[in-house]
């Protein structure tokens, strides 16, 4: 008798945070929270545990109150496994993540293993910012869902806005040395030799991941190329850097980027006296002139010292909330069969998709530039006085980019 009621009173911790799981639905946010990464995932951080009060002011899904767990991968894809195997011990049925393709390529390959392997304890995998193009193509995976536009999406929109723009004769490619960056620099080639072949590419360079400190070695052969323009996929530190040094240079050329707005890239434009030199490809822009993104934006800024980076976590998280209304459930299984070829009013206006075929979500996208604002531009970036403006917009449709993907279903 005594043996049984010991091993029933250990039982109770472990049956408490069951019940618990039950009452939540708890999402793993797996990002860098400490290294060279830390400073853009503690924004995801931040933005996706403001969303998860949106929804709970709300009623939460099903009725049920959302969580975020925070989990610091440190941009590595083995500590990444570590941290879904333990999220996953935890109760959590769904994980996100972003930063870093390598990353999001080993989470999608374990959270697809581990399914076959568990049947009935499902998890779905939501990338909201990971865009190597293989993600959805070569490598897909039921059990992954990607909110964010894939990097030959976006290259295809920043290669035609260069198409219409006869200044631009001479281009630098800098990108960082991972996946990620080798899509960047490899169609940036591509597309630009068939829209505008006259274009001279006078420099093309890969670098080292959230590892360098000093990039004048690197502006200083921007400079020497003669150079009326560079294409960066740089993200986190390896934008802001690259921006100081090269206003420290001197260095005066336009800069076509994925990533000009994450933290401390706006400040390094504007230390550059790059006004409006410096275009950024993206799914949302501050200064729209949309309502309901304007009144998000000031909510998030009067609580957060930053501005939504991410207007892709807004869509997923809020298209997480439409799937479990519509399966009348919270379980993972469910959930994906509804996202799949949902449409869905996305965050800054229009209509966006969940393509079934891939996974892959289309939505209008903007090409913005950062400089000088006018009277109808509320919004700055990071106190500069300077504020995104729209100049050019692309329609859901018109962004859609054929997959390679044949997917195993379950």
């Amino acid at each position: 008798m005594r043996k049984t009621m010991i091993t029933a009173l250990l039982a109770l911790p472990l049956m408490g945070a069951t019940a618990l799981a039950q009452e939540t639905v708890k999402i793993g946010y797996i990002d860098p929270l400490s290294g060279g990464g830390a400073s853009v995932g503690e924004v995801g951080l931040k933005t996706f545990q403001f969303l998860a009060d949106e929804l709970n002011a709300k009623g939460g899904i099903l009725g049920k109150k959302v969580e975020i767990v925070p989990l610091d991968n440190k941009t590595n894809p083995q500590e990444s496994l570590v941290q879904a195997q333990k999220a996953i011990d935890a109760g959590v049925r769904y994980i996100t993540q972003g930063n870093g393709s390598a990353v999001a390529a080993a989470l999608s390959d374990f959270v697809t293993k581990y399914n076959e392997r568990n049947p009935g304890k499902e998890v779905l995998y939501f990338n909201y910012a990971a865009v190597d193009p293989v993600l959805t193509n070569d490598k897909c995976s039921y059990w992954h869902f990607r909110w964010d536009a894939n990097s030959d999406i976006k290259m295809e929109a920043l290669t035609s806005y260069i198409k219409e723009t006869p200044a631009v004769k001479k281009i630098y490619l800098i990108n960082q040395d991972y996946s990620f960056g080798e899509s960047v620099r490899t169609q940036a080639k591509v597309m630009l030799s068939k829209k505008r072949p006259d274009i001279q590419i006078v420099g093309d360079e890969l670098h080292p991941l959230l590892k360098i400190t000093d990039f004048a070695p690197y502006v200083a052969k921007i400079k020497a190329s003669g150079a009326d323009s560079v294409i960066t996929g740089n993200w986190g530190q390896d934008f802001a850097l690259l921006l100081k040094a090269a206003a420290d240079a001197g260095l005066k050329v336009n800069w076509f980027t994925y990533y000009a707005g994450g933290t401390g890239g706006p400040t390094a434009v504007k230390q550059a006296g790059l006004n409006h030199q410096v275009f950024q490809i993206s799914e949302g822009v501050p200064n729209l002139d949309y309502a309901p993104a304007n009144a998000f934006e000031k909510a998030l800024r009067a609580k957060y010292d930053f501005s939504l980076f991410y207007p892709r976590a807004v869509n997923e998280m809020r298209m997480l909330a439409a799937a479990a209304e519509k399966a009348k459930s919270i379980d993972p299984v469910k959930v994906a069969a509804a996202l799949e070829g949902m449409e869905f009013d996305v965050y800054d206006g229009g209509k966006g998709f969940m393509r079934k075929d891939d996974h892959q979500f289309f939505q209008p996208m903007y090409i913005s530039s950062l400089g000088e604002r006018s009277d109808k531009e509320p919004f700055d970036e990071e106190k500069t006085g300077w504020g995104w403006k729209l100049v050019a917009k692309l329609d859901a449709n018109n962004t859609v980019l054929p997959t390679t993907c044949k997917m195993d279903r379950p």
